[in-house]
């Protein structure tokens, strides 16, 4: 299964579920992060990490370890 982290800037896909568990998952959604959502790569930053992504009209600042746990269709 594809996941955010794989995207490279300007590819899109869309929210197919979030294996985080606890309060990383609880954290996703709050900022909107839930099953059925575009989402699009905007950039990654030079080393990698962080990595900007575009959801619901706003940009957001993700970790690539937090990307590696949204996983996309």
């Amino acid at each position: 299964m594809k996941t955010l982290n794989t995207l490279k800037p300007g590819e899109s896909g869309i929210v197919d579920s979030i294996t985080a568990e606890g309060a990383m998952k609880r954290h996703f959604l709050d900022m909107g992060i839930t099953k059925g959502v575009p989402i699009t790569m905007e950039r990654i930053a030079p080393f990698g990490d962080p990595v900007a992504v575009r959801l619901r009209g706003y940009s957001l600042s993700l970790r690539r370890e937090e990307a590696r746990k949204i996983c996309l269709r």
